[in-house]
Parts: structure tokens; sequence; C-alpha cells
């Protein structure tokens, strides 16, 4: 079985953020990395899957500068078999479209049987890439996993929908999967695997020679929201209320003359 993973390398999330000078992504200086928290899930999910079937071959891909190596080979020592390093020093400009258009055509030739993927990234969070990915590949794509079985070529699934409901799914592989937090538990690499890890095949190929799309949205502009006055809450019986609020319209804002 042949399984695809894709992961991003993302800022630790209690960072200070600071917006760039371009004014459309965070600056990156001064911040510590990591991998994606829900991309975690979809690494182990993946290599669980390969010691339930006692066979397999795990392809995990990064898109970014040389700075998310150091993430890809935690996947490697998690039980990846391999990276496929997409060099892009720009990663930061590309929209979930151009992602999904770079991940689809290097997969596009590849027979994975499986291809999973965070439900999203922590920094942009679209949630868009995975179902791109499956669209583009005209497979079909299952979101926010949260319950995962095989057998035969057959996932049963479970994905979370609003107000704490599960869908459950039935589809044939080949398929994209995005994973949802508390799908499983990810491992802890072990010291043996971090140094086997080092041996590992990781392949690095240029943006260029993937990227066939064009994007379709851009950044504008990112900012902090502004920072606004505490709310009042006002209690008691309603004709109690209503006087409250008279008054307060009256002395704080001169509506009501």
């Amino acid at each position: 079985m042949k399984i695809l993973v894709c992961i991003k390398q993302v800022p630790d999330m209690e960072s200070k953020f600071k917006v760039d000078e371009s004014g459309t992504w965070y600056a990156k200086t001064d911040l510590a990395w990591r991998m994606n928290e829900y991309d975690e899930y979809a690494v182990e999910q993946a290599v669980q899957l390969k010691e339930q079937c006692k066979e397999g071959d795990i392809t995990v891909l990064c898109i970014g500068s040389d700075q998310v190596k150091e993430t890809m080979k935690k996947s490697l020592a998690m039980g990846c078999d391999r990276g496929a390093h997409i060099k892009d020093d720009e990663a930061s400009g590309k929209e979930p479209f151009e992602i999904a258009g770079v991940i689809a055509e290097f997969a596009k030739d590849k027979d994975f049987e499986l291809i999973f993927t965070g439900m999203q990234s922590q920094d942009r969070g679209s949630g868009q890439v995975g179902i791109l990915v499956g669209e583009m590949l005209g497979i079909p794509s299952v979101s926010t996993v949260v319950e995962f079985s095989y057998e035969g070529g057959t996932l049963d699934l479970k994905r979370e929908l609003e107000g704490g409901i599960k869908a459950c799914v039935k589809v044939s592989s080949p398929a994209v999967i995005t994973c949802q937090l508390g799908l499983n538990t990810p491992r802890y690499p072990t010291l043996p695997n971090i140094m086997k890890a080092k041996k590992k095949e990781l392949l690095s190929i240029d943006i260029g020679d993937l990227l066939r799309v064009e994007p379709r949205q851009e950044t504008m502009k990112m900012y902090f929201p502004e920072k606004k006055g505490g709310g009042l809450v006002l209690e008691g019986e309603a004709a109690d209320l209503a006087d409250q609020l008279i008054k307060i319209l009256k002395e704080k804002t001169g509506v009501l003359a």
C-alpha cells in the first residue's frame, strides 16, 4: 500500500506574533516552529495503517524552505519511509488552491491508495487543501475524520459535524482523508527511530517543477483586531432592565434627550 501524508511546519501558537512588513502575513523572526497539530494525527494514522496491513510505503510531503526539513524528520522518525520536500522559500504567499495544485501534481502518477492531510493548518486555517487535492485528482475526499477503520480497500469513517454530531461514511480507496483532533494519539519518536530517520531518503523538488495552477485569491491585508471596551451585562426584571437601558442611553450616548 502506497500512502502520502501532507504536513506543514507552523509556528508554535504560543508565540508572540507580529505582522510583517508586507502587511499580508506574520513576521517569521523570533518564532519557534513545529509540525501543524492536525498533521500529527495524519502521520500517526498513516503509520498505524501501515502497521495494521503489515506492509506499506509512506511518503511525507512538505512545502517550504529548507527549514521545514527538521519537521519532516519528525515524521520520518514516527514511521514514514521517505520525504518529499517541495522547496519554496515563498510558500507562505501561496494560497490553498496553489498548494493543493502542487500536491496533486506530485501525486497524480504515483498510485497512492490513500492521502492523509490535517483538517486545516493552525496558521492559515482555510480547511481547503485536502478537499481540493481530492477534487483535482478526481478521487473521493472525506474531511474532519475522527474515527478510522480500513479493511480490504474499504474505509469506514466517522466525521465530525456541527454540534457534536458525527456522520458515518463508507468509501473505497483511493481517497483523501483530512484528520481532525482526537482521531488518535500521535506517538513520540523513540531515540532509535530518530537515528534511523537520519538515513531515510529526503528528496527535494523545486516548486517550479510542480506548480501548474494560477492563484484564485489574494491576501490584501493582515492586522490585529482593534481593542474594544468591555460590555455591560444588565440583570433583573424586564421593567427594571428597560429603565436601566434608557438611563444608559441618555447618559452614555445622547441618543435619548
